[in-house]
């Protein structure tokens, strides 16, 4: 009798955890589902840059679009490599207005199965998330786009201008980025006024909507290599001039440098505005910044706060260090690695001879930065930032719309340098304090995604319709 009962109490509580788990499922509507038809298709084609094909995702996109009448000419596949597919799409407006650019990436970032609780390359729905390597890190956006322009498709929307679709190949450091080869060798198929892009979104707090973020510039990375050379020799007789010491000696210099404040028109409305929802002494050193970038005390107070102080200044962090040949000789050479993530418009060789002075005349050589094109901020123009503030407060709540400057990086800097204005917005909302974008367990909240698909809808449709929506 105690088994039976036991036995039967587990069913019980297995019934009940089973009915919990279906009320915490979403009832979609054919939207959404839709949606979710095109995003399993998407995360589950394993598109990392190493193993997997963006090509295998174009393609799947492409037919889509093609058995939903769009024309063949409209529904271009661009192949740099076999594996390395681009998809572009055209979907024809009226002509009235320089065309819009919807760009996402289909490539990811590698992912172990021994690493993840779920098989990162199967969509799982749990806990109100969806768990997947990309299903937030950019296939959420990618899948958006395709279902939204397909709904336009289906209701006989016809925009005031061309509405174009990009999804591209190795945003995440592959050999053959899409967004560049685009622009560069094909500008006119994705030519636009401007584009929308990732790198924006909202932030939770205790899971209610906080505030909304528009990417509309990014710090530029670019990896230096410091060295030092000398003779070396037996380690029975120790020198002054060690290879590594003298390293370290100008590592320690650099760790205590601040690059000056050097705010543009994104990060010094970042601050005016975010000062707002900030506590009262951040707040009023955010206002003072905003008004004098020169006010040193206001820059300390910012500094202490790592997030604001990558927004303030470029800044250069060593991040990898190797020295010597053996454990009985004085070392001929060492190295580092210094990661530096430089603010808009600022020569990268200018930051390399600030280094140099910085570390000083120690015998300390430095490679030369690669070629950049100056990437200048996108301007915060009425007619992007009141279509995202209007559908923002409709939608989630009088929260502020914050411009933000990336201190990561996006495929926005190769547009912006060829001169097509890019804006990281998606109406995506998630808990700033748990991102696992290129993590363990990657995971999109599923409301968040049904939101997002709702608010880039209403958002491409203001942007392309001489009336609001």
């Amino acid at each position: 009798m105690i088994r039976r009962s036991s036995a039967l109490l587990g069913c019980i509580a297995l019934a009940l955890t089973a009915c919990v788990a279906r009320s915490q499922t979403m009832t979609l509507n054919a939207e959404q589902q839709r949606l979710h038809e095109i995003y399993k298709e998407l995360v589950e084609i394993n598109t990392v840059d190493s193993v997997g094909s963006t090509t295998v995702a174009a393609q799947a996109m492409q037919k889509r679009f093609l058995d939903a009448g769009f024309p063949a000419a409209d529904v271009e596949l661009f192949t740099p490599k076999p594996d390395k597919g681009n998809l572009v799409v055209r979907y024809h407006g009226k002509g009235a207005r320089k065309p819009l650019l919807l760009l996402a990436h289909l490539d990811v970032v590698a992912a172990l199965r021994s690493d993840w609780t779920t098989d990162p390359f199967k969509l799982v729905e749990k806990d109100g998330y969806y768990y997947a390597r990309g299903s937030g890190d950019d296939k959420a956006m990618a899948s958006i786009f395709v279902a939204n322009m397909l709904r336009m498709k289906r209701e006989g929307y016809v925009p005031d201008r061309d509405i174009i679709l990009a999804l591209t190949a190795d945003e995440e450091g592959g050999e053959m980025n899409g967004a560049q080869w685009l622009v560069t060798t094909h500008r006119p198929v994705i030519d636009a006024a401007y584009a929308i892009n990732e790198g924006g979104g909202g932030a939770l707090v205790n899971g209610k909507p906080f505030l909304q973020s528009v990417q509309a510039t990014e710090k530029v990375s670019i990896n230096l290599t410091a060295s030092t050379h000398n003779r070396g020799g037996h380690s029975s007789v120790p020198r002054s001039d060690n290879a590594i010491y003298q390293l370290a000696a100008a590592l320690v210099k650099l760790s205590a440098y601040r690059f000056p404040v050097q705010l543009n028109e994104v990060s010094r409305a970042f601050f005016e505005r975010t000062a707002a929802i900030e506590s009262p002494e951040l707040g009023a050193a955010m206002r003072a910044i905003a008004k004098n970038e020169k006010d040193s005390v206001a820059a300390a107070k910012l500094s202490e706060v790592p997030r604001y102080a990558s927004m303030l200044r470029t800044t250069c962090v060593a991040t990898r260090l190797s020295g010597g040949h053996a454990n009985n000789a004085l070392p001929q050479t060492a190295t580092a690695n210094i990661n530096c993530r430089v603010v808009p418009n600022v020569d990268p060789a200018q930051v390399r001879l600030t280094l140099l002075q910085v570390m000083g005349d120690t015998g300390i050589s430095m490679s030369a930065p690669p070629p950049l094109e100056p990437s200048a901020p996108s301007p915060l123009t009425p007619e992007l930032m009141g279509a995202v503030e209007q559908l923002t407060k409709q939608m989630f709540g009088d929260i502020p719309v914050i411009p933000t400057m990336s201190t990561g990086a996006t495929d926005g800097m190769y547009l912006r340098a060829k001169g097509i204005p890019t804006y990281g917005v998606s109406g995506l909302f998630g808990d700033p304090n748990d991102s696992r974008a290129h993590g363990k367990d990657e995971r999109m909240r599923v409301k968040s995604l049904y939101d997002g698909q709702e608010f880039l809808y209403r958002l491409v449709k203001a942007l392309s319709s001489p009336t609001t929506p």
